[in-house]
């Protein structure tokens, strides 16, 4: 009875207690909603804003162009048709619902163009007036960033807005336009971008250069000198008859070393003459710190410095920007943003940078009047340069919060950034003019730090390490020399390199190709689309890069055109800045290339690409498999495609026979990318190795040969018989049992994630239950 009794009482404060509830909700106050882009953004900044505030990520794009149909209406004036982004909708109806309920709120997307427009789209979403002070920016997310942002909201930039717009529909038009006539005239499945194109060609004429180029020999003349009883110096032979030694004559002003018998002759002779010290040169160099990154300089120095690719570096980037759990600090956004082609730093940036750097190394390190930097002619400055948002969160305090390709890159921004705020390194420099005989001049050149200045944070743009010093001895003019001996060195002409990273975009910066924002997605872009292979961290274009790039030079010069597409991004920064009306541009870009268009699709017939047959057999219908081009590389396909649609990796032979079973050991890769060598008859063959397997055999045991290449590019050869007597006391031992230690380590930790993740997930359960 008593029981019942107070299931009943139970029963009745229920639907009470739900009323309570219900009514405090109602006259509780209104929150502030703020959307930004990304989860992680969302929970850093929420933490700044405190309960007055919800926080809400769009996650990007909410609204586009159709994937289904061109969605440019040019008949009336090229109006968009946007659309609501598929699987988008619970996220609308979220985002929706948390409008309704809110007092205010604030549109924070990026502080960008494309943020522009994301702001833009939600406004419309939302039903929000975009002239109404809704949107707040911000260049860092820090708590008097995010405070200071939300004091002053103001409207959403159309100007920009339109600009995004007009590369949007640009982009828009050349590729839906131009690639059905690529499917048509070559193969389905191509594609063909604005900006992109321009990318191939870059490649593709570097590629060429390359195959036409004709080396040439010469050589130099080097040799060590001494004074009485110093030490030996080098010295250059600089001069011969008041010409210079040089690679080519140029109309007979230089000197030239073709052949070796020439060398020979030249040696023969310099070494019967008498050498002495015809003029000293002293004087003070001082080296100055290079400008704090912007989005361009930290993609080629994270390519140079840290082997990143420009998506890896820019993803880092935004994971540091948008914040990282530091323990009980919580969520923090560690650096500032870094679409930027700015190098201007702010007042409160340089004063706490002051600060730190005279407690940290001393008055001496830091300059008298803060370091400014010049901006390039065409940086649109909107922010600042990518900076730590405090330098005083050092790489060794925030080490252990992060991974460990965040904490390199969170390293060289900071490195960088300290450096740009410190006074110069400087050094005594040394020069000396050597006499030989009346024929000859010789020069050599010393240099000593006297100071390190900034490089006692950071080594430089273009150092991987700090310079060594270069000693001369005390030298005077009159000096007789002896000579030690004599170094002629032979050498080659070589081709112009093929483009990495870190050369790819400077020359798209310096060539005004595209904007900070868009080099990642150009390079991720023309691989994934098989035009370009990214072969030894070098791009090289595809056979199939090559024959849609000629095709585009016959019919559609402007479109890879380096200056015709320069200019039109200056004119994309004209809408930006309220210049140049949007449907304008486009209407000028258009209507010709329509015109083209249709003469094109007449004049081009049907062009057949080369099909490259393997000798592997298809186990499904015994057709001789093809080669293949695909967005990670080539693979093998059955040419009775659609009947047939086996497909298989190419698996190239390097020759070498397992040690194991016997089967071939092939080349594979890991899912990243990453090369290694493994047997053919895998699974039931585990044989792998990093080392490129040689054809070479072993002249003690007969075992084949393993190449490992380290890091700094030398190469080391070494037995693959672990018992050969070869092996006994190599230092490829040590390297291999660093890589076992690392892999061991790596599997250990990976464990205990798992370990960690399971404990968390079981955690959560019992509070559940409870």
């Amino acid at each position: 009875m008593a029981a019942t009794a107070a299931k009943k009482t139970a029963g009745a404060a229920a639907p009470a207690k739900a009323k309570k509830a219900k009514a405090k909700r109602r006259t509780a106050p209104k929150k502030t909603l703020v959307v930004v882009e990304s989860p992680a953004k969302a929970k850093t900044i929420e933490k700044y804003l405190g309960r007055k505030y919800m926080v809400r990520a769009s996650m990007g794009h909410l609204r586009d162009l159709p994937k289904s149909q061109f969605g440019i209406d040019v008949e009336h004036d090229f109006a968009p048709k946007y659309i609501n982004i598929r699987g988008k909708g619970d996220l609308i109806k979220a985002l929706k619902k948390d409008a309704k309920n809110a007092d205010k709120v604030y549109l924070a997307s990026d502080p960008d163009r494309e943020g522009e427009a994301i702001a833009w789209h939600l406004a419309h979403i939302l039903d929000i007036d975009p002239a109404s002070d809704c949107r707040i920016v911000f260049n860092e997310i820090t708590k008097p960033a995010i405070q200071e942002a939300v004091k002053e909201p103001r409207p959403i930039n159309m100007d920009r807005v339109d600009a995004q717009q007009a590369r949007r529909m640009l982009d828009r038009i050349v590729g839906y336009k131009l690639s059905p006539l690529l499917w048509r005239k070559i193969r389905k499945g191509l594609s063909a971008g604005r900006v992109q194109s321009v990318t191939v060609k870059l490649i593709c004429d570097r590629e060429k250069e390359i195959q036409a180029f004709q080396s040439e020999e010469y050589w130099t003349v080097g040799c060590k000198l001494r004074r009485q009883k110093s030490v030996l110096f080098e010295a250059e032979l600089a001069l011969v008859d008041g010409k210079k030694l040089a690679v080519h004559e140029e109309g007979g002003k230089n000197f030239v070393l073709h052949d070796e018998q020439a060398a020979k002759a030249l040696t023969e002779d310099l070494g019967a003459q008498p050498f002495s010290v015809a003029a000293v040169k002293k004087s003070q160099r001082k080296r100055r710190p290079a400008a704090p990154f912007t989005t361009s300089s930290l993609q080629q120095d994270a390519a140079r410095k840290l082997g990143f690719t420009s998506r890896k570096t820019m993803m880092l980037a935004q994971q540091l920007y948008e914040g990282i759990e530091l323990g009980k600090r919580g969520p923090t956004g560690l650096i500032t943003y870094m679409r930027t082609d700015s190098t201007r730093i702010s007042e409160l940036a340089q004063a706490e940078a002051k600060a730190y750097l005279e407690e940290a190394l001393g008055a001496d390190y830091v300059p008298a009047k803060p370091n400014v930097y010049a901006s390039g002619k065409k940086a649109q400055d909107a922010h600042e340069a990518i900076r730590p948002t405090s330098i005083r969160n050092t790489p060794d305090e925030v080490e252990a919060f992060l991974s460990k390709d965040q904490w390199k890159l969170y390293k060289l921004i900071w490195q960088r950034f300290a450096a740009s705020q410190m006074t110069p390194a400087v050094y005594d420099t040394m020069s000396v003019t050597i006499a030989a005989g009346e024929r000859y001049q010789l020069k050599a050149s010393g240099s000593r730090l006297v100071f390190a200045g900034f490089t006692a944070v950071y080594a430089g743009a273009d150092a991987t390490k700090k310079e060594k010093d270069i000693v001369l001895p005390e030298l005077a003019a009159g000096d007789a020399l002896d000579l030690g001996r004599l170094l002629p060195q032979q050498h080659f002409t070589e081709p112009p390199p093929r483009y990495n990273d870190a050369s790819l975009v400077k020359t798209l910066e310096e060539k005004e190709i595209g904007r900070p924002s868009t080099y990642a997605p150009i390079i991720e872009t023309i691989q994934a689309r098989g035009y370009v292979q990214r072969v030894d961290k070098h791009f090289q274009p595809t056979e199939l890069g090559f024959l849609v790039l000629d095709m585009l030079e016959e019919y559609f010069q402007d479109i890879v055109d380096v200056k015709f597409t320069a200019n039109l991004e200056n004119e994309l920064d004209e809408i930006a800045e309220g210049k140049c009306e949007k449907n304008e541009l486009l209407s000028e870009f258009y209507t010709p290339f329509e015109q083209t268009l249709e003469k094109a699709d007449e004049a081009i017939g049907h062009v057949e690409l080369p099909v490259e047959v393997s000798d592997v057999r298809c186990e499904k219908c015994g057709r001789l498999m093809v080669v293949k081009q695909g967005r990670f590389g080539k693979f093998l396909a059955c040419p009775g495609f659609p009947e047939c649609r086996n497909t298989k990796p190419l698996l190239v032979d390097t020759g070498v026979k397992c040690p194991k079973c016997g089967g071939s050991i092939v080349e594979r890769k890991t899912r990243r990318g990453r090369k290694f060598y493994g047997c053919k008859n895998y699974p039931e063959c585990d044989y792998t190795t990093w080392d490129t397997p040689l054809k070479d055999t072993c002249p003690v045991c007969g075992s084949f040969l393993l190449k490992h290449q380290y890091k700094n590019g030398r190469a080391l050869v070494y037995c693959s018989n672990d018992d050969c007597k070869s092996r006994v006391g190599s230092p490829i031992n040590e390297e291999l049992e660093k890589m076992r230690a690392r892999l061991a380590a790596k599997q250990a930790k990976d464990e205990e994630k798992v370990a960690a993740k399971a404990a968390t997930e079981n955690e959560e359960k019992k509070e559940k239950k409870a």
